[in-house]
């Protein structure tokens, strides 16, 4: 009787063990796609507006202990995750995701909201947390921008040929776009910008607008949409983000664009270090 009792019990423990596991864990995805939602939306930090950022994709190499206590390079090199730049956020208090995301609006905003950061990783431990995000080393041959921007409108006329959902808004297929040199020399001239100096927004440093750019390259249109990223060194990369980003997926399915200029420009010394630029035009 002690024994099925002994039993009983360790197995009463075990169950338990497992749903405490389940639920941490979903507790680091809930908070991986809340900071996925913020930065998907235009927000507030240290003054000033950010931009709507693509998501970060989750990397099991940056999930760390939440303890912490352990260099962070030396962690990372140890995952064998090529590290370019990385910083880990310890937060010690918070019970569930929410408050986690609460503090991290608080503290830690730019972080956050930086765009040269493309992977995350998050552990929890109790009230404990360990939030890594890190820009990979760029390891894909990329063509000459032209080459790339063609590649891109080709997945992004394979996006667009099926009806989608973008965020709360439901998109028939929309018609393929065709490539404009205009929009293209557009679209290089800010990635280089954007590049060059460091910055990652669709105002350029000169103040001009995207509608501006297409227009001072000789695009007539009615219509000027633009989507950004950075830190992706493969273009399936930087549709598959754009698609699971509501507004930069509700523009590249609008189905009253029907041109495309698209490219990217590379500068070692910047924070992100690729930067994409896709124009798309309504003529």
């Amino acid at each position: 009787m002690r024994v099925r009792s002994s039993v009983a019990r360790f197995a009463a423990l075990s169950l338990g063990l497992l749903f405490a596991v389940a639920a941490q864990a979903a507790q680091e995805t809930l908070l991986v796609e809340s900071i996925n939602a913020y930065r998907g939306q235009v927000q507030r930090c240290a003054g000033q507006a950010s931009e709507t950022l693509p998501p970060l994709a989750t990397d099991p190499r940056l999930v760390l202990s939440a303890s912490g206590g352990e260099d962070l390079q030396q962690a990372l090199t140890r995952a064998a995750y090529p590290m370019v730049s990385a910083q880990a956020i310890s937060l010690s208090g918070p019970r569930d995701a929410q408050a986690a995301l609460q503090m991290l609006q608080e503290s830690f905003c730019q972080v956050v909201l930086d765009p040269q950061f493309v992977d995350i990783g998050v552990s929890q431990a109790g009230r404990d947390w360990r939030i890594v995000l890190a820009r990979p080393l760029l390891s894909a041959k990329l063509g000459d921008w032209q080459a790339e921007g063609q590649r891109l409108l080709e997945q992004l006329n394979a996006a667009r040929a099926r009806a989608r959902q973008c965020g709360g808004q439901a998109f028939a297929a929309a018609p393929p776009l065709s490539w404009n040199a205009e929009l293209g020399v557009a679209a290089e001239a800010h990635s280089r910008a954007m590049a060059n100096a460091n910055f990652f927004a669709h105002r350029g440093r000169d103040g001009s607008t995207p509608g501006d750019r297409a227009e001072l390259a000789g695009y007539n249109g009615r219509q000027i949409g633009e989507n950004l990223a950075a830190g992706l060194d493969a273009s399936p990369r930087v549709v598959e983000g754009w698609l699971a980003s509501p507004g930069h997926c509700a523009t590249l399915m609008n189905p009253q664009f029907r041109d495309l200029g698209a490219a990217y420009a590379v500068d070692p010394k910047s924070d992100a270090g690729i930067y994409w630029t896709a124009l798309f035009g309504t003529p």
